[in-house]
Parts: C-alpha cells; structure tokens; sequence
C-alpha cells in the first residue's frame, strides 16, 4: 500500500559537519532502489521530509533514519496513504531554504510535485511544506528538558510501611500510587487503586461481583481506601479514588456514606478526590451532573480520568468544569516521537489553563515523555517512571536530578 510519512527532526550540532547534497544524493540512490520518493526541506537548524513508498519499507527506512545521530528530535507528523505519489520523478530532492526565497522554495514544490496548484492547496502534505517553508521561528528544544541532563533518584516517601494483613471481612486491597510534582519533589496526592484481595486486578475484581450489585460494591470499597490513608498516615495529603458515576446515582445515600467514612478515618472532604472517566460521565450525564453537585457542595474534589480516550474530549469541559483532568497514557505515550500527540496536548494545555484545570499526565514511563511533558507545561505526573502502584503502602519514589 501506497503510504506517505513526514517528519521533523533538528541538526545535531554536536556532530561533525557533514556535505548536504552528497547525502541526499546518496539517499536517492538508495531510495530510488527501495522504490521510494520523496522531498527534504532544510533552513541551517531543520528538517522537513516526505517520504512516499511501499509501507513496510518505509517502516524499516524511518527506524533507521531515528537512529542516525547527524539530526535529533526526530517527531513524526503524518503517516497516511495515498492512490498516487506525489513525487515520483527521483528518489530524494532537496530544497534548502537557506538559497532561495519561501516562495520560489514552494513554486519549485508544486513544479515537481504531481499536484495542481489548486489541489495543492487542500493537501495536508503541501499544507505541511507551506508552513515549513514560511515560519522563520520554528519551535526549539527546550535544553533544560534534554533527556541526557537528567537522572532518577529513589527516596522512600515519608509514610508507614505498607500492613500485610486485612482488615476483617473486607472485600478487597487497595495499591497507591503518587501523583508528583517531579521538579519540587512533593506528591501532590496518591491514587487509590483497587486491587482483589489476592492482589489482582480491577478488571478481575469487578468481573465476580453480579451486575446487580456492582455500583453497592464500588461505592463501599472506598471506605478501605480511606482506612488505608489513615493507616500509613496521609497526613495533610490528598487521596484520589475511582468511583463509578452512577454509583452515586443508583445507591441511595451514596454522598452521605462518602462523606461519613471520610470523617470516621480522620480526613476531610477537601482531602478527597473523585475520579471519573469521560465515557462514564456521558453516559448518564444528567444524573451525575445532579449527583456531583452534592459532593462538589460537600468540598470533595472532581477529575477526569483517561481524558481523551473517550467520545466526548474537549467538548465535555463545555458542560462542566472539574478540578483537574488526567491525560489518558494512550496520548503521552512516546509523545515525544509524535507531532500530532504533541499538537492534542498542545490544545489541552491552552484550554485547560485558560479554565484554571490542573493537568496530571499519566502512564509516564521515560524521561523523554516527562521532559517534553515538562518543557510543554505540565507540572504533575504519574506513572512507573516515577513510582510503581504498591499494595496497601506507598512505593519509593525517583525523583530526577538535573546533572551536567
């Protein structure tokens, strides 16, 4: 299949120089016997590269390419198929923006492209070129964020160490796992994560109980968490937990029962956060729109779990705000590979600044993911980079060290 790929990287100046026009007439050669043909774009700092070829290839060809040290921050913006090549009449081609004007640079585009000027101007791939071209100030590394400059530092958290033992006829574990703020080194709060009392996981949890009963269970559970938060000692932190929206909906009494295992383990509701994820919340959002008013009056915080993994997305902050939303791991995963994970947060971080929403991205487990994530603007993180979910305690936390 006909598969199109373009991505953006920088020169690595801390490479020896090397000449332009024999690598790129290299690479024709080489592309031209692969059966691909393409274009690079160059202003002295960039890169911009389109690649048209036979999918697999084109797979194995960028691999390499990520690993060539002449260039970094290699992102990768779109990857889609097409019927025709656009350009078909050599292997590579460079344009070098440092010669020419933008536009003679995009004139001379359209001249070897296969494209009508008209058609050129609804395809993203010449949009991709166009913006290229006549941006003077494209975006720089932020070199306080570079992945080689930073190193993790394990250091227990100061809480009581985890009990082996259960408490009597309880149900279920609990698994806690902090929420950090990486560059000031505090936890902003743990998360709650039900476990079996085997230790297994929710999934394995919640597929035993009959479906009747399943909204009762989830809502008494919480009170182990609490318990647990006031076993190893909490403190003034706070405590995050997942709940079911329509738990507060179909139990009766549901806020009351929070509120009262809430106070009975020594903690406040502005202690407690309730998280919820988009696809739950729509699916009775009039009924849960009631119900969280009662715990939003009560002081008990709301977020957004797996912001992004759903239908709804951004449109759902039209119809109400939460505390804070928590970007689903899907989205930051290698995000720092990814033009478009990178244009999605991008876009969240600005609205949700602009409604004063705390972001948590989630699921971070590479240096690379927090330092992009850092550079961009969010401050809270969690994930197995920075401490593992640990049954009924709280793991030791790495927190990252700047070095030279």
């Amino acid at each position: 299949m006909l598969t199109t790929l373009i991505y953006r990287s920088q020169l690595n100046l801390s490479c020896e120089t090397f000449p332009l026009d024999a690598l790129v007439e290299k690479a024709k050669r080489s592309n031209t016997a692969l059966d691909v043909t393409g274009m690079l774009l160059f202003d002295g700092t960039h890169f911009l590269q389109v690649l048209e070829g036979p999918e697999e290839t084109l797979d194995a060809l960028f691999s390499k390419i990520s690993l060539d040290i002449r260039h970094q921050n290699v992102i990768e913006l779109m990857r889609d198929y097409a019927p025709r090549r656009r350009f078909a009449s050599a292997g590579m081609v460079l344009f070098d923006l440092r010669l020419e004007t933008p536009q003679v640079i995009l004139d001379s585009v359209l001249r070897y492209g296969k494209l009508e000027s008209y058609l050129a101007a609804d395809d993203r791939v010449f949009k991709f070129i166009e913006t290229f071209a006549t941006t003077e100030h494209r975006a720089q590394a932020d070199v306080r964020f570079d992945p080689n400059h930073w190193a993790l530092e394990p250091k227990m958290a100061s809480f009581r160490p985890p009990t082996p033992t259960l408490w009597p006829g309880q149900m279920c574990q609990f698994a806690l796992q902090p929420i950090v703020e990486p560059l000031g080194r505090t936890i902003s709060s743990l998360e709650a994560l039900v476990r079996g009392n085997n230790g297994g996981s929710p999934e394995q949890f919640f597929s035993a109980i009959p479906d009747d009963q399943i909204y009762e269970v989830d809502l008494q559970t919480k009170a182990y968490a609490f318990a647990l938060a006031e076993k190893i000692g909490i403190g003034n932190h706070k405590i995050a937990i997942n709940l079911l929206p329509m738990s507060l909906v179909h139990v009766p009494g549901a806020v009351d029962f929070l509120l009262e295992n809430i106070a009975r383990y020594g903690l406040s509701p502005e202690q407690v956060i309730v998280e919820v994820t988009e696809n739950e919340v729509i699916s009775g959002f009039r009924e849960f729109t009631s119900a969280i008013k009662k715990l939003r009056a009560a002081g008990i915080g709301l977020a957004i779990d797996d912001f992004g993994s759903g239908y709804a997305g951004l449109s759902l902050l039209t119809k109400f705000q939460p505390d804070k939303i928590k970007i689903d791991r899907e989205i930051v995963s290698n995000i720092h590979l990814s033009g478009p994970k990178q244009a999605i947060v991008n876009s969240i971080i600005k609205c949700c600044s602009e409604l004063e929403i705390t972001i948590v991205a989630e699921g971070i487990e590479r240096l690379e993911e927090w330092c992009w994530l850092e550079s961009a603007g969010i401050r809270r993180f969690q994930g197995f980079l920075f401490a593992r979910p640990r049954l009924n305690g709280v793991n030791e936390i790495h927190w990252p060290t700047f070095k030279l």
